[in-house]
């Protein structure tokens, strides 16, 4: 310490000197030492605006997260614009509670107020990093547990047109996205439920969970979801660099479009959902487009189609046409060669007759010949079966059986064969070989 040091005037009491001199002994050391004029690192806390000036307390934490340090500070309204100015334009934040700082140091004694830690510069790159840092984490692990690429790996339908939507309901974002998408140039028509969240602050990650939770509770209404906002300040964004909610959109079963951010700012979000886009106007645009390429694929199938069916009609035609002039040559060729036919048959009829004629002819006189050598052996052969028959005649005769010593009964001209056609009173007449009785039945048994 200098010798030259400026002095107080000393107000000394009987035990000792005054607090105020105490006070100005501190102020003077302070005043004359460089060692505490330095660069530190630390964390911000309970950051408040006040008259122009940045008040808030920085802190230093162990691994377990427990405060191992604790100092206030404060920049002066006379710097504070240039210093958030400088970290904003790096960081795309401004200085807020909770950010990770490396920050020039000065401490400052004043009698009445005591110590106070001024900063005077600041290292936006150091929260850049640290934030980079914070968000590569949180990616590491989400592909170290393999979900980082679950959502981008879903199909999409081939015209989502079911369209669940996460936004705050009076954002600006919101508006452009229902705007663009309802009042497309084709006329297409989309189905669009509105799930309101907030999209900046404290309540962020919890609120859009909370939607997520509600939209998969009917998810088989929806063919995707997308999730906007519109405008505010990059600082706005932090709340989206969160591991619980990426965890949540990775693993989502329905593909995710993600609008929260300028085309500069890349959040975790943006990472694991299925599509990325820089505006909500953006997701707006890639589902019309894509309802505009399944509607041209329409289009060029219809044309196709009708392609198709003129150049078949055409073909038609042409067949037609050249049936129309076959079908006449071709009757009338038909017609000649059947009037040659007939003519043939005609000419070849008489010579076919004359054949068949003497053919016929010559078979009834080989069948008349056949006839006269075959009349007297059927003569004689039917001679011998007469004969026969005759001889069998004779042998089975009445009379023959009368000359063998039998007799034959007839009652009214009819043979009697049994004792039961016969009644007292009948007149039976009974012939023998050498005459006839008359009898008249008294009894039967």
């Amino acid at each position: 310490m200098s010798d030259t040091l400026p002095t107080l005037p000393l107000d000394i009491t009987p035990h000792g000197i005054s607090l105020l001199e105490f006070n100005g002994r501190i102020k003077r050391l302070l005043h004359h030492s460089d060692v505490l004029d330095c660069w530190v690192a630390a964390e911000t806390a309970d950051l408040r605006l006040s008259r122009g000036h940045c008040y808030m307390e920085l802190l230093q934490k162990d691994e377990r997260n427990n405060t191992v340090a604790r100092l206030g500070a404060a920049i002066w309204a006379s710097a504070y614009p240039a210093l958030d100015a400088k970290f904003f334009a790096v960081t795309g934040n401004h200085l807020a509670t909770g950010m990770k700082v490396l920050v020039k140091v000065n401490a400052t004694f004043h009698e009445l107020y005591g110590m106070k830690a001024v900063i005077t510069d600041i290292d936006p790159q150091y929260t850049l990093g640290d934030m980079e840092r914070q968000r590569l984490e949180i990616l590491r692990r989400l592909k170290e547990e393999g979900i980082i690429d679950e959502n981008k790996a879903l199909g999409w339908p081939l015209v989502p047109q079911r369209v669940a939507i996460i936004s705050a309901a009076g954002a600006a974002g919101y508006g452009d996205f229902m705007n663009q998408l309802h009042g497309n140039a084709y006329g297409l028509a989309f189905y669009t439920c509105l799930f309101a969240a907030v999209m900046q602050g404290g309540n962020t990650v919890p609120s859009v969970l909370g939607a997520l939770e509600r939209i998969e509770r009917h998810i088989g209404l929806f063919d995707c979801v997308v999730i906007i906002r519109g405008g505010g300040s990059t600082s706005d964004l932090n709340s989206f660099d969160n591991y619980d909610l990426a965890a949540r959109i990775a693993t989502f079963p329905l593909p995710v479009i993600t609008g929260i951010g300028h085309e500069r700012d890349t959040t975790v979000l943006d990472y694991v959902a299925a599509l990325r886009v820089k505006t909500p106007t953006a997701a707006a645009e890639f589902l019309i487009g894509r309802a505009a390429e399944q509607l041209a694929r329409v289009d060029e199938l219809k044309n196709a189609v009708s392609s198709t069916v003129r150049e078949a009609v055409s073909l038609s035609r042409k067949q037609l046409d050249y049936y129309a002039d076959f079908i006449p040559l071709s009757a009338r060729q038909t017609m000649e060669r059947g009037r040659m036919r007939l003519d043939q048959h005609a000419r070849a009829l008489p010579l076919v007759a004359g054949k068949r004629l003497d053919s016929e002819r010559a078979r009834l006189h080989h069948l008349a010949a056949l006839a006269l050598q075959a009349i007297p052996q059927i003569i004689s052969r039917e001679r011998l079966r007469l004969g026969a028959l005759n001889d069998k005649v004779q042998i089975l005769s009445p009379r023959n059986t009368l000359n063998r010593g039998y007799s034959l009964t007839l009652k009214n001209g009819r043979a009697v064969t049994s004792s039961s056609q016969l009644a007292a009173g009948d007149v039976i007449t009974t012939h023998f070989k050498d005459g006839s009785a008359k009898s008249t039945i008294t009894t039967t048994k």
